[in-house]
């Protein structure tokens, strides 16, 4: 009766049958989620973020957040909402696939008007089910964090993911059954439960009396419900990733092949990228609303022993409106391929910022990799810094040294003399034993009238402050070196190898920390500060007062260029070692890459600076498609 491949079939049938009283449904529902609930939503959550008073940048700030009573509720609320709509979505195709109705427009304006009155009844049904699965993550989360306590709380963070020791693997051991073990529960109450959105959404019944009879038809077929399911969601899966394959390996080549004149290529493109976004937006139309049909048919199935949603009536018809609104959808995608053709820039001017110097060809941090960066034609040079026990400025990246010398002492607890003593570059190669721990000054002095510094501050929690001045202090001693290579050259000779006495002016700094930007332009207005983010949430971080914003290259994206040009900062992506994601972020609009290989990335400029205009173009099409 649940088979899978009748359910299949009845599942086709269905989607063909409503197919128009479903576009409209759909077309109308987004139309009012993207003008109210969504905007109203998201304005809601930002403006609840921003009453916290604080920046959430790091994952260890979003944890810090969400473990707060205030941050609990937000999370909820934002659960809450994403739920709710798509509830809603779900409930309307429902009614659109079993209402009967000759006028197929008039049909999803019905099923729009009953879904928002049964609003309360699914916002309780959000509560019940959704509820059930949160409260199922608390032990376990709890569980997890006492076991990482146990197992690698004591150690590096950096340390962990970087060398993995075996207390990781003891670790995983551990937690992946259990998290099997929840993810098992979680996925048994969700094909217990799956009826009971269709039973609210088209019987006059209580959420909790939904959940116990869904629970009561579904016994003993949880297993064929599981396997609808599954596989179901691996279709929709595999859709969009085909769809983009196709159009790469397939009719993107073909643009290759047209003249690189901008009266063929231009309407070429714009054809191309109007039937991208047409598939676009049909596969999400198709995802939506098979996921909406699989529970109408499991419904009449158990409930009414019918296979299927009925036909429309033999005169159903779409309406006056039809042509109109479906031509609105071409319409639609012509004008985003029209202002995705013009988001494209010619420009492909991105900063090159060698990440610990050159850290694939030499030891990180070390004057080698400083060396090497320079060779590479790197714009800056990367580095981390932090305090010895005697208060120097030293280039390392981890709290401790456990990763490149196998010693667990931390950095904070030696002074400069033991540190200078430890070798960082056997773990690297032969070619690199006794490379030893340098001071911020021997790296300044290795890149003067070469390159420049980006200098990372890596503080221990208290130790800001302290950092900062070491810092300054030796941003002055360099300039005051330099003016003296300058007063000791003959006139007239060249003195390019003094470097500019305004080290300030040529230097960046890097910090994780709003306030941190704040005290170092207190100190130091010339000095161009780039605040690094693993993440921000909206609402949470004041855009001003720093000169460049980091962020992982995984979380820029249009709006945060778009951001970036408004409040007049650049944006940085970090770390990008592949040479397709440097294309991406260049032809996305950053204005620097941090990476492991800037010979790599200098090497991608070079090649784009010989491509003419009309294959440049192409380019960028090819990486928008990629993103």
């Amino acid at each position: 009766m649940l088979s899978l491949s009748s359910l299949s079939v009845d599942l086709l049938r269905s989607l063909r049958e409503h197919l128009r009283p479903l576009v409209a449904y759909h077309l109308f529902f987004t139309l009012l989620a993207s003008s109210l609930l969504l905007p109203a939503g998201a304005w809601t959550l930002t403006h609840l973020l921003g009453r916290f008073d604080r920046p959430v940048i790091t994952n260890a700030d979003l944890l810090d957040l969400l473990l707060s009573p205030g941050g609990v509720l937000w999370a909820l609320a934002a659960i809450g909402l994403f739920f709710l709509v798509l509830y809603a979505q779900q409930a309307g195709m429902i009614l659109v696939a079993i209402r009967r109705q000759d006028n197929h427009y008039r049909l999803a304006f019905v099923a729009l008007w009953q879904t928002l009155r049964r609003l309360p009844a699914l916002a309780g049904l959000v509560v019940l089910q959704v509820g059930t699965h949160l409260l199922l993550i608390v032990p376990l989360a709890l569980l997890l964090g006492w076991l990482y306590g146990v197992f690698l709380g004591g150690l590096d963070p950096y340390y962990v993911q970087r060398v993995r020791p075996t207390a990781l693997w003891y670790f995983l051991a551990v937690a992946l059954p259990l998290v099997a073990g929840w993810a098992f529960v979680a996925a048994t109450l969700y094909f217990r439960w799956i009826l009971a959105l269709p039973l609210v959404t088209l019987e006059p019944i209580s959420p909790r009396r939904a959940l116990a009879r869904s629970r009561e038809l579904t016994r003993g077929r949880q297993g064929q419900v599981a396997v609808a399911v599954i596989s179901l969601l691996l279709v929709i899966i595999a859709l969009p990733v085909a769809a983009t394959w196709v159009f790469d390996r397939l009719f993107t080549p073909m643009l290759w092949w047209l003249p690189e004149r901008n009266a063929v290529l231009i309407p070429a493109m714009l054809g191309y990228l109007t039937g991208y976004v047409l598939v676009t937006l049909a596969i999400a139309f198709v995802g939506i609303a098979a996921n909406a049909l699989l529970s109408a048919c499991l419904y009449l199935r158990l409930v009414h022993r019918e296979p299927r949603p009925p036909a429309p009536p033999p005169d159903a018809h779409p309406g006056r409106l039809a042509w109109g609104v479906e031509l609105g959808v071409i319409v639609f995608a012509l004008s985003q391929a029209w202002w995705i053709v013009n988001s494209f820039e010619l420009r492909d001017e991105v900063t090159i910022i060698a990440h610990r110097g050159s850290s694939m060809v030499a030891p990180e941090n070390t004057l080698a990799a400083v060396e090497q960066a320079i060779l590479d034609r790197a714009h800056y040079v990367e580095i981390d810094v932090r305090l010895s026990a005697d208060g120097a400025v030293v280039l390392y990246h981890d709290r401790s040294l456990q990763r490149l010398a196998g010693d667990p002492r931390n950095v904070r607890d030696l002074t400069l003399e033991e540190l200078q003593r430890v070798d960082v570059g056997s773990w690297f190669g032969d070619a690199f034993i006794g490379e030893h721990i340098p001071t911020l000054e021997e790296a300044l002095a290795t890149v003067r009238g070469r390159s420049a510094l980006m200098i990372d501050m890596k503080p221990d929690p208290g130790s800001e402050i302290e950092l900062v001045e070491g810092v300054l202090r030796a941003l002055e001693r360099e300039s005051a070196s330099r003016q003296l290579c300058h007063d000791g050259v003959p006139d007239g000779a060249p003195t390019a190898h003094c470097g500019d006495i305004d080290v300030a002016a040529e230097t960046r700094l890097a910090v994780m920390s709003p306030w941190v930007v704040d005290e170092i332009k207190q100190r130091e207005p010339e000095l161009r500060v780039t605040l690094l983010a693993q993440l921000v949430m909206p609402g949470t971080l004041e855009r001003r007062g720093f000169d460049a914003l980091g962020l992982r290259h995984n979380r820029i994206t249009d709006s945060e260029i778009r951001l970036a040009r408004q409040f007049g900062y650049e944006v940085h992506a970090w770390t990008v070692n592949d040479r397709a994601r440097m294309s991406e972020m260049i032809d996305l609009g950053v204005d620097a890459i941090i990476t492991d290989y800037p010979d790599r990335l200098r090497e991608l400029i070079d090649e784009r600076r010989e491509l003419s205009d009309g294959a440049l173009l192409l380019v960028k099409l090819r990486n928008w498609l990629r993103q």
